[in-house]
């Protein structure tokens, strides 16, 4: 018997704001100035998703410590001069949030700083302070299921009871690994084909969530 629906646990970057897109290019961009050339889909396949930790492993990982810890720096600097000036909710989000009557969180890779302030620059944050949740809380990030088992621990809901909205691979593998049916966003960076999967319903439109999650 399929559980009823008690938790709805958000991803933050590309599900709520949109910021991945943001991302993506200053990596991109920083890859061409420290020494590693990618693609927007490089980034995509290597970092979206991603904790700030595991994505430093993998610049340390191709050129070494220093240059890591130059990357992760100039990172967090061009990106929140990029936030401020850019940053917006994912189109249809605040409608989405706006007819859901079922409880909510968000469960993160990024920081609780960074969270701050990408959801503050939105306007969101207050809609779910107190229920936000960051990879930095567990030990292993997505794609393994610690941050969403804790986000429902943390919510008191059972595992087979929350689904999770996700725009990256990590993250509908993780709500796989959690026993969490998924739902993956496929508006934004990652292709369809790589959100799809076992209890997982892909959707292009935020302001269809409601009715999806209604429909499971």
């Amino acid at each position: 018997m399929i559980r009823p629906i008690e938790l709805v646990i958000f991803d933050c970057d590309g599900v709520l704001v949109d910021s991945e897109r943001i991302a993506a290019r200053v990596q991109v961009a920083l890859g061409a100035e420290l020494g590693w050339p990618l693609t927007e889909g490089e980034v995509v396949d290597r970092f979206i998703g991603r904790s700030h930790a595991a994505i430093r492993d993998q610049v340390a990982t191709q050129l070494g410590e220093d240059t890591a810890a130059t990357w992760s720096e100039r990172f967090e600097q061009l990106h929140r001069e990029a936030v401020d000036a850019e940053i917006a909710p994912v189109e249809g989000l605040p409608e989405a949030l706006d007819t859901l009557i079922l409880p909510a969180c968000v469960a993160s890779s990024g920081s609780h700083d960074k969270m701050r302030h990408t959801l503050g620059r939105t306007g969101l944050y207050e809609r779910f302070a107190g229920r936000i949740f960051s990879a930095t809380e567990v030990a292993h990030g997505k794609p393994a299921p610690d941050l969403f088992l804790h986000a429902a621990r943390q919510m008191g809901a059972d595992p087979a009871a929350c689904v999770v909205v996700e725009d990256s691979q990590p993250g509908v593998r993780a709500a796989r690994a959690a026993g969490m049916r998924s739902f993956g966003y496929a508006g934004g960076l990652t292709p369809a084909e790589r959100l799809e999967g076992p209890d997982t319903t892909v959707f292009y439109d935020m302001r269809e969530l409601p009715k999806l999650i209604a429909e499971r």
